[in-house]
């Protein structure tokens, strides 16, 4: 097997490398039409790989499956725009962006449902800031990058103190949707 990826020292952490090119391998196949086996730009988003000792650098990984997601949508993008126009593709997307602008125009701190007791959360404040990035870029008065909401991160929080991070993930994982559909 070939090394796709740079390996870390024996010493430290990084991807299982069989997993992480047993799932290239499929994506390559699933992007070229040769399995049956479907797999979206939504599937790239929650795919994980088990850390090891000696595997390959997480970065480097994470990075190419940022690529990879940006490769799906623009493929779905094309797909769509070939079968109804582009002028179709920017309506879509304008829904979904209308759609997530309704949820930003909530107060600061009642944008997303709060964490459970004892369960972990984010910073409310954290995610309201970048909410207002989103805001701002939606009403066209500052440039935003899926990139830019992809390695944001937010401090933590417990229970009602915080916002329950599943909500929050399936937002900006939208978000990303949005602004990759547009780049």
């Amino acid at each position: 097997m070939s090394a796709l990826f740079s390996t870390v020292s024996a010493m430290r952490t990084g991807y299982d490398r069989d997993e992480v090119e047993d799932f290239f391998d499929h994506a390559r196949q699933a992007y070229e039409g040769r399995t049956a086996e479907p797999l979206s730009h939504a599937d790239i988003q929650v795919s994980t790989f088990d850390l090891v000792r000696g595997g390959y650098d997480t970065h480097e990984v994470d990075a190419a499956l940022d690529r990879l997601e940006a490769a799906f949508i623009a493929r779905q993008r094309a797909e769509y725009v070939a079968a109804h126009g582009q002028e179709a593709w920017m309506a879509a997307l304008a829904d979904r962006a209308r759609t997530m602008y309704g949820r930003l125009g909530r107060p600061d701190g009642e944008k997303f449902a709060p964490a459970e007791r004892g369960e972990p959360g984010y910073d409310p404040d954290d995610v309201d800031a970048l909410c207002d990035r989103l805001v701002a870029y939606f009403d066209r008065q500052e440039p935003l990058t899926s990139g830019e909401i992809r390695s944001a991160t937010f401090g933590r929080a417990k229970g009602s103190d915080g916002y329950a991070e599943g909500p929050v993930d399936r937002f900006f994982a939208r978000a990303i949707e949005v602004l990759l559909g547009v780049e």
